[in-house]
Protein backbone atom coordinates (compact mmCIF):
# COMPACT_ATOMS: atom_id res chain seq x y z
CA UNK A 1 0.00 0.00 0.00
CA UNK A 2 1.27 3.42 -0.59
CA UNK A 3 1.52 5.87 2.61
CA UNK A 4 -0.47 8.93 3.02
CA UNK A 5 -0.76 11.43 5.66
CA UNK A 6 -3.91 11.97 7.79
CA UNK A 7 -4.64 14.79 10.13
CA UNK A 8 -6.52 13.92 12.85
CA UNK A 9 -9.10 15.58 15.10
CA UNK A 10 -12.35 14.67 16.44
CA UNK A 11 -15.27 16.58 15.44
CA UNK A 12 -18.10 14.38 16.71
CA UNK A 13 -20.00 17.66 18.03
CA UNK A 14 -18.67 20.44 16.29
CA UNK A 15 -18.90 24.03 17.35
CA UNK A 16 -21.62 26.06 15.63
CA UNK A 17 -20.39 28.52 12.89
CA UNK A 18 -22.11 31.21 14.77
CA UNK A 19 -23.03 31.88 18.49
CA UNK A 20 -27.01 30.29 18.70
CA UNK A 21 -28.80 33.61 20.35
CA UNK A 22 -29.76 32.93 23.87
CA UNK A 23 -32.67 30.54 25.36
CA UNK A 24 -34.91 32.47 28.04
CA UNK A 25 -33.55 31.32 31.53
CA UNK A 26 -33.96 27.82 32.29
CA UNK A 27 -34.60 26.83 28.57
CA UNK A 28 -32.64 23.25 27.70
CA UNK A 29 -31.46 23.54 23.92
CA UNK A 30 -32.78 20.30 22.09
CA UNK A 31 -30.28 18.09 20.23
CA UNK A 32 -30.03 17.60 16.32
CA UNK A 33 -27.55 15.46 14.76
CA UNK A 34 -27.10 15.69 10.87
CA UNK A 35 -26.05 12.63 9.12
CA UNK A 36 -26.11 13.20 5.21
CA UNK A 37 -24.97 10.74 3.02
CA UNK A 38 -20.90 10.49 2.30
CA UNK A 39 -19.78 11.11 -0.75
CA UNK A 40 -17.02 8.73 -1.73
CA UNK A 41 -13.59 10.60 -1.79
CA UNK A 42 -12.92 9.19 -5.38
CA UNK A 43 -14.11 11.31 -8.04
CA UNK A 44 -14.90 15.30 -8.64
CA UNK A 45 -18.05 16.62 -6.73
CA UNK A 46 -20.70 16.83 -8.96
CA UNK A 47 -24.07 18.85 -8.97
CA UNK A 48 -26.28 16.21 -7.26
CA UNK A 49 -22.92 16.11 -4.65
CA UNK A 50 -22.95 20.07 -4.55
CA UNK A 51 -27.01 19.96 -3.98
CA UNK A 52 -26.81 17.79 -1.01
CA UNK A 53 -23.68 19.37 0.59
CA UNK A 54 -25.56 22.83 0.01
CA UNK A 55 -28.69 21.55 1.26
CA UNK A 56 -26.66 19.93 4.56
CA UNK A 57 -25.10 23.19 5.18
CA UNK A 58 -27.78 25.74 5.36
CA UNK A 59 -29.89 23.31 7.64
CA UNK A 60 -26.65 23.00 10.09
CA UNK A 61 -26.19 27.19 10.08
CA UNK A 62 -29.51 27.80 10.51
CA UNK A 63 -30.51 24.93 13.14
CA UNK A 64 -27.63 25.88 15.02
CA UNK A 65 -29.28 29.10 15.80
CA UNK A 66 -32.24 27.20 17.68
CA UNK A 67 -30.82 23.99 18.76
CA UNK A 68 -26.96 22.12 19.81
CA UNK A 69 -26.48 20.46 16.30
CA UNK A 70 -24.34 17.77 15.71
CA UNK A 71 -22.56 17.77 12.07
CA UNK A 72 -21.85 13.80 11.28
CA UNK A 73 -19.68 13.19 8.21
CA UNK A 74 -17.19 10.86 8.34
CA UNK A 75 -15.28 9.70 5.56
CA UNK A 76 -13.39 7.47 7.71
CA UNK A 77 -16.91 5.59 8.89
CA UNK A 78 -17.27 4.47 5.02
CA UNK A 79 -13.99 3.67 3.91
CA UNK A 80 -14.09 0.04 4.62
CA UNK A 81 -15.90 -0.19 2.27
CA UNK A 82 -15.65 -3.03 -0.60
CA UNK A 83 -16.28 0.35 -3.33
CA UNK A 84 -13.70 2.24 -1.43
CA UNK A 85 -10.76 -0.45 -0.80
CA UNK A 86 -11.34 -2.13 -4.54
CA UNK A 87 -10.54 1.13 -5.76
CA UNK A 88 -7.17 1.26 -3.92
CA UNK A 89 -6.34 -1.79 -4.55
CA UNK A 90 -6.52 -0.95 -7.89
CA UNK A 91 -4.52 2.08 -8.27
CA UNK A 92 -1.82 0.40 -6.18
CA UNK A 93 -1.64 -2.83 -8.26
CA UNK A 94 -2.34 -0.47 -12.19
CA UNK A 95 -0.67 2.35 -11.21
CA UNK A 96 2.02 1.50 -8.47
CA UNK A 97 3.82 4.57 -6.29
CA UNK A 98 2.46 7.19 -8.06
CA UNK A 99 2.67 10.70 -6.48
CA UNK A 100 -1.36 11.92 -6.39
CA UNK A 101 -0.45 15.22 -4.46
CA UNK A 102 -0.85 17.29 -8.02
CA UNK A 103 -3.75 15.43 -9.75
CA UNK A 104 -6.81 17.48 -10.28
CA UNK A 105 -10.19 15.87 -8.54
CA UNK A 106 -11.16 15.28 -11.96
CA UNK A 107 -7.86 13.33 -13.14
CA UNK A 108 -8.58 10.75 -10.19
CA UNK A 109 -12.02 10.50 -11.21
CA UNK A 110 -10.60 9.04 -14.19
CA UNK A 111 -8.71 6.28 -12.28
CA UNK A 112 -12.19 5.52 -10.71
CA UNK A 113 -14.24 5.35 -13.92
CA UNK A 114 -11.37 3.00 -15.02
CA UNK A 115 -11.51 0.90 -12.04
CA UNK A 116 -15.18 0.67 -12.43
CA UNK A 117 -15.06 -0.04 -16.12
CA UNK A 118 -12.54 -3.27 -15.47
CA UNK A 119 -15.44 -5.30 -13.68
CA UNK A 120 -12.88 -6.76 -11.14
CA UNK A 121 -13.20 -7.33 -7.53
CA UNK A 122 -10.20 -7.95 -5.29
CA UNK A 123 -10.00 -11.04 -3.17
CA UNK A 124 -10.66 -10.99 0.64
CA UNK A 125 -6.53 -11.31 1.25
CA UNK A 126 -5.68 -8.57 -1.33
CA UNK A 127 -8.12 -6.20 0.75
CA UNK A 128 -7.40 -6.60 4.21
CA UNK A 129 -4.53 -4.78 4.36
CA UNK A 130 -6.22 -1.82 3.58
CA UNK A 131 -9.05 -2.36 5.62
CA UNK A 132 -6.89 -2.98 8.72
CA UNK A 133 -4.75 0.03 8.25
CA UNK A 134 -8.49 2.11 8.03
CA UNK A 135 -9.18 0.45 11.13
CA UNK A 136 -6.38 0.49 13.66
CA UNK A 137 -4.62 3.59 12.15
CA UNK A 138 -7.23 5.74 10.43
CA UNK A 139 -5.04 5.54 7.07
CA UNK A 140 -6.05 6.92 3.73
CA UNK A 141 -4.86 6.23 -0.15
CA UNK A 142 -3.07 8.89 -0.95
CA UNK A 143 -5.56 9.51 -3.85
CA UNK A 144 -8.26 9.72 -1.98
CA UNK A 145 -6.62 11.94 0.69
CA UNK A 146 -5.12 14.73 -2.53
CA UNK A 147 -9.50 14.66 -3.49
CA UNK A 148 -10.56 15.28 0.46
CA UNK A 149 -7.82 18.11 0.32
CA UNK A 150 -9.45 19.44 -2.98
CA UNK A 151 -13.08 19.23 -1.36
CA UNK A 152 -11.69 21.12 1.54
CA UNK A 153 -10.43 24.18 -0.72
CA UNK A 154 -14.44 24.02 -2.60
CA UNK A 155 -15.79 24.00 1.09
CA UNK A 156 -13.59 26.99 2.36
CA UNK A 157 -14.91 28.94 -1.01
CA UNK A 158 -18.53 28.35 -0.92
CA UNK A 159 -18.13 29.11 2.79
CA UNK A 160 -19.70 25.50 3.76
CA UNK A 161 -18.63 24.32 7.23
CA UNK A 162 -16.31 21.38 7.46
CA UNK A 163 -17.32 18.87 9.46
CA UNK A 164 -14.14 17.55 9.46
CA UNK A 165 -12.89 16.27 5.80
CA UNK A 166 -9.51 15.61 6.88
CA UNK A 167 -9.72 14.11 10.28
CA UNK A 168 -9.83 10.42 11.69
CA UNK A 169 -13.54 10.09 12.66
CA UNK A 170 -14.21 6.51 13.28
CA UNK A 171 -17.43 5.03 13.99
CA UNK A 172 -18.61 4.22 17.57
CA UNK A 173 -18.43 0.54 17.15
CA UNK A 174 -16.34 -2.24 15.25
CA UNK A 175 -18.56 -4.28 12.86
CA UNK A 176 -18.84 -7.48 15.47
CA UNK A 177 -20.53 -4.99 18.12
CA UNK A 178 -22.91 -3.75 15.58
CA UNK A 179 -23.78 -7.29 14.79
CA UNK A 180 -24.31 -8.40 18.18
CA UNK A 181 -26.43 -5.78 18.74
CA UNK A 182 -28.49 -6.51 16.29
CA UNK A 183 -29.10 -10.16 17.38
CA UNK A 184 -29.75 -8.58 20.55
CA UNK A 185 -32.79 -7.15 18.81
CA UNK A 186 -33.83 -9.62 17.05
CA UNK A 187 -32.98 -7.90 14.01
CA UNK A 188 -29.95 -9.70 12.72
CA UNK A 189 -29.65 -12.76 10.26
CA UNK A 190 -26.41 -13.63 10.79
CA UNK A 191 -24.95 -16.94 8.51
CA UNK A 192 -21.18 -16.75 8.73
CA UNK A 193 -21.01 -19.89 10.57
CA UNK A 194 -22.60 -21.57 7.55
CA UNK A 195 -20.20 -19.46 4.91
CA UNK A 196 -22.90 -17.33 4.57
CA UNK A 197 -23.92 -13.61 4.51
CA UNK A 198 -24.79 -11.10 7.42
CA UNK A 199 -28.52 -10.18 6.80
CA UNK A 200 -30.17 -7.16 8.63
CA UNK A 201 -33.54 -8.40 9.63
CA UNK A 202 -36.78 -5.94 9.96
CA UNK A 203 -38.75 -8.79 8.40
CA UNK A 204 -41.40 -8.42 11.12
CA UNK A 205 -42.00 -4.49 10.35
CA UNK A 206 -42.77 -5.58 6.26
CA UNK A 207 -39.37 -4.58 4.74
CA UNK A 208 -37.24 -7.03 3.05
CA UNK A 209 -33.93 -8.56 4.19
CA UNK A 210 -31.18 -6.60 3.10
CA UNK A 211 -27.32 -8.10 3.27
CA UNK A 212 -24.87 -6.07 4.93
CA UNK A 213 -21.93 -8.07 5.34
CA UNK A 214 -21.28 -10.49 2.20
CA UNK A 215 -20.00 -14.20 2.70
CA UNK A 216 -16.60 -12.83 2.53
CA UNK A 217 -16.71 -10.99 5.32
CA UNK A 218 -16.92 -7.27 3.49
CA UNK A 219 -19.32 -4.62 5.15
CA UNK A 220 -21.88 -2.85 2.39
CA UNK A 221 -22.85 0.85 2.86
CA UNK A 222 -25.66 0.29 5.31
CA UNK A 223 -22.86 -1.80 7.94
CA UNK A 224 -20.87 1.00 7.77
CA UNK A 225 -24.04 3.79 8.49
CA UNK A 226 -25.34 1.06 11.33
CA UNK A 227 -22.01 1.30 13.18
CA UNK A 228 -21.95 4.93 13.62
CA UNK A 229 -25.48 5.68 14.43
CA UNK A 230 -26.32 3.14 16.36
CA UNK A 231 -24.57 3.88 19.18
CA UNK A 232 -24.73 7.78 18.05
CA UNK A 233 -28.54 8.66 17.14
CA UNK A 234 -30.01 7.55 20.26
CA UNK A 235 -28.49 10.55 22.28
CA UNK A 236 -30.35 13.00 20.36
CA UNK A 237 -33.79 14.85 20.51
CA UNK A 238 -33.87 14.69 16.73
CA UNK A 239 -31.56 12.59 14.23
CA UNK A 240 -31.74 14.06 10.12
CA UNK A 241 -31.12 11.64 7.11
CA UNK A 242 -30.49 13.31 3.96
CA UNK A 243 -29.80 10.76 1.10
CA UNK A 244 -30.33 10.03 -2.32
CA UNK A 245 -33.71 9.04 -3.79
CA UNK A 246 -31.73 5.98 -5.17
CA UNK A 247 -31.42 4.69 -1.65
CA UNK A 248 -35.00 5.49 -0.10
CA UNK A 249 -34.82 1.23 0.29
CA UNK A 250 -31.61 1.28 2.65
CA UNK A 251 -32.69 4.39 4.48
CA UNK A 252 -36.09 3.04 5.61
CA UNK A 253 -34.14 -0.06 6.90
CA UNK A 254 -32.21 2.39 8.22
CA UNK A 255 -34.62 4.59 10.40
CA UNK A 256 -36.63 1.35 11.38
CA UNK A 257 -33.41 0.09 13.24
CA UNK A 258 -32.76 2.94 14.77
CA UNK A 259 -35.90 3.69 15.94
CA UNK A 260 -35.77 0.05 17.52
CA UNK A 261 -32.48 1.72 19.12
CA UNK A 262 -34.29 4.72 20.90
CA UNK A 263 -33.75 7.22 18.25
CA UNK A 264 -36.44 9.78 16.88
CA UNK A 265 -35.16 9.83 12.86
CA UNK A 266 -36.27 12.11 10.11
CA UNK A 267 -35.63 11.03 6.88
CA UNK A 268 -34.85 13.92 3.88
CA UNK A 269 -34.85 12.82 0.50
CA UNK A 270 -32.83 14.39 -2.43
CA UNK A 271 -33.34 13.80 -6.17
CA UNK A 272 -29.80 13.87 -8.31
CA UNK A 273 -29.43 16.77 -10.57
CA UNK A 274 -30.12 15.54 -14.28
CA UNK A 275 -27.41 16.61 -16.93
CA UNK A 276 -29.22 17.16 -20.34
CA UNK A 277 -32.07 15.52 -19.14
CA UNK A 278 -30.20 11.95 -17.62
CA UNK A 279 -29.06 10.97 -14.46
CA UNK A 280 -25.79 9.16 -14.75
CA UNK A 281 -23.66 8.00 -11.64
CA UNK A 282 -20.68 9.55 -10.91
CA UNK A 283 -18.33 6.23 -11.68
CA UNK A 284 -19.39 6.83 -15.49
CA UNK A 285 -17.90 9.83 -15.44
CA UNK A 286 -18.87 12.75 -18.00
CA UNK A 287 -18.13 15.32 -15.65
CA UNK A 288 -17.59 17.64 -18.73
CA UNK A 289 -17.51 21.48 -16.96
CA UNK A 290 -20.04 20.69 -14.79
CA UNK A 291 -17.63 19.77 -11.86
CA UNK A 292 -17.96 22.02 -8.87
CA UNK A 293 -14.68 23.09 -9.17
CA UNK A 294 -15.77 23.98 -12.90
CA UNK A 295 -18.59 25.55 -11.42
CA UNK A 296 -16.51 27.97 -8.95
CA UNK A 297 -14.36 28.95 -11.39
CA UNK A 298 -16.54 30.04 -13.70
CA UNK A 299 -18.65 32.24 -11.31
CA UNK A 300 -15.74 33.18 -9.78
CA UNK A 301 -14.59 35.04 -13.11
CA UNK A 302 -17.41 37.40 -12.72
CA UNK A 303 -18.78 38.09 -9.27
CA UNK A 304 -17.14 38.06 -5.81
CA UNK A 305 -17.34 35.30 -2.88
CA UNK A 306 -20.47 36.29 -0.87
CA UNK A 307 -22.21 36.49 -4.17
CA UNK A 308 -20.58 33.05 -5.31
CA UNK A 309 -21.76 32.05 -1.91
CA UNK A 310 -25.38 33.04 -2.15
CA UNK A 311 -25.86 32.48 -5.61
CA UNK A 312 -25.15 29.09 -5.48
CA UNK A 313 -27.29 28.57 -2.76
CA UNK A 314 -30.09 29.88 -4.43
CA UNK A 315 -29.72 28.05 -7.15
CA UNK A 316 -29.00 24.53 -5.81
CA UNK A 317 -31.69 25.00 -3.06
CA UNK A 318 -34.21 26.97 -4.16
CA UNK A 319 -33.61 26.82 -7.80
CA UNK A 320 -33.50 22.84 -8.17
CA UNK A 321 -35.96 22.18 -5.59
CA UNK A 322 -36.10 18.40 -3.54
CA UNK A 323 -37.01 16.63 -6.25
CA UNK A 324 -34.77 15.56 -9.77
CA UNK A 325 -37.44 17.22 -12.31
CA UNK A 326 -35.35 19.78 -13.35
CA UNK A 327 -31.75 19.26 -15.06
CA UNK A 328 -28.57 21.59 -14.46
CA UNK A 329 -28.69 24.70 -16.48
CA UNK A 330 -25.56 27.25 -16.78
CA UNK A 331 -28.00 29.82 -17.25
CA UNK A 332 -30.02 28.96 -14.78
CA UNK A 333 -27.24 29.41 -12.61
CA UNK A 334 -25.99 33.04 -13.66
CA UNK A 335 -29.36 33.70 -13.32
CA UNK A 336 -29.48 32.65 -9.36
CA UNK A 337 -25.80 34.28 -9.06
CA UNK A 338 -27.22 37.78 -10.77
CA UNK A 339 -30.08 37.74 -8.13
CA UNK A 340 -27.88 37.40 -5.18
CA UNK A 341 -25.86 40.18 -6.35
CA UNK A 342 -28.98 41.96 -6.34
CA UNK A 343 -29.72 41.04 -2.91
CA UNK A 344 -26.64 41.80 -1.43
CA UNK A 345 -26.34 45.22 -3.14
CA UNK A 346 -29.95 46.04 -2.16
CA UNK A 347 -30.70 47.84 0.94
CA UNK A 348 -30.41 46.29 4.04
CA UNK A 349 -33.10 45.63 6.29
CA UNK A 350 -33.32 44.66 10.15
CA UNK A 351 -36.40 41.86 10.68
CA UNK A 352 -38.54 43.26 13.66
CA UNK A 353 -38.34 39.81 15.27
CA UNK A 354 -35.38 38.02 16.39
CA UNK A 355 -33.20 35.86 13.98
CA UNK A 356 -34.35 32.20 16.13
CA UNK A 357 -37.63 33.48 15.48
CA UNK A 358 -37.46 33.85 11.78
CA UNK A 359 -35.76 31.22 11.22
CA UNK A 360 -38.15 28.78 13.75
CA UNK A 361 -41.07 30.13 10.96
CA UNK A 362 -39.81 27.51 8.84
CA UNK A 363 -39.28 24.19 10.94
CA UNK A 364 -42.66 22.64 10.69
CA UNK A 365 -43.27 20.09 13.45
CA UNK A 366 -39.85 19.26 13.78
CA UNK A 367 -36.60 20.34 15.27
CA UNK A 368 -34.09 21.26 11.97
CA UNK A 369 -34.84 24.24 9.80
CA UNK A 370 -36.14 23.24 6.37
CA UNK A 371 -33.74 24.76 3.89
CA UNK A 372 -35.99 25.08 1.11
CA UNK A 373 -38.50 26.85 2.56
CA UNK A 374 -35.93 29.48 4.24
CA UNK A 375 -34.13 30.14 1.03
CA UNK A 376 -37.02 30.36 -0.98
CA UNK A 377 -38.36 32.84 1.30
CA UNK A 378 -35.44 35.03 -0.17
CA UNK A 379 -36.79 35.66 -3.30
CA UNK A 380 -40.62 35.60 -2.49
CA UNK A 381 -42.26 38.92 -4.38
CA UNK A 382 -43.52 41.68 -2.02
CA UNK A 383 -41.05 40.86 0.88
CA UNK A 384 -38.51 42.89 2.35
CA UNK A 385 -34.77 41.88 1.67
CA UNK A 386 -33.42 39.65 3.94
CA UNK A 387 -31.43 41.21 6.89
CA UNK A 388 -27.99 41.11 7.13
CA UNK A 389 -28.01 39.37 10.42
CA UNK A 390 -29.77 36.57 8.37
CA UNK A 391 -27.44 36.22 5.35
CA UNK A 392 -24.47 36.21 7.49
CA UNK A 393 -25.50 33.20 9.92
CA UNK A 394 -26.51 31.04 7.34
CA UNK A 395 -25.89 31.85 3.75
CA UNK A 396 -22.57 33.93 3.55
Amino acid sequence: MTSATVTGGNTAGPVPAHDPAPLPRGAARRRVLLAPITVTPSKPLTPSHLKGLLWTDVMYRATARLAEVTYRYSPTTYHPTEQTLGFWEYLDRTAGDTDYSGLTEEAIGELYVGYRAAGQRAGLAALRPYAEAVELHGWVHPASARVLELWTAHYARLGMHDPGLLAHQPPGLRLEEAIDRLGALGMCLDQRAYGGPVFLDATRYGLPLRQIVDARGRPNYLACALRELIPLAPRFDETVLLYDRELEPDYLLLERTLSEFGATIRRITLGRVPIDGRIRSARHGDWHDHTTGALLSRAAAEYDEPVLRLGMRLYFIAGLGQGEQQSFRHEALRQSLARAARLLSGTRTTDPAPLPEVLARHRGDHLYVNPYRLTSSLLARHRPAPSDDLLSAVYL
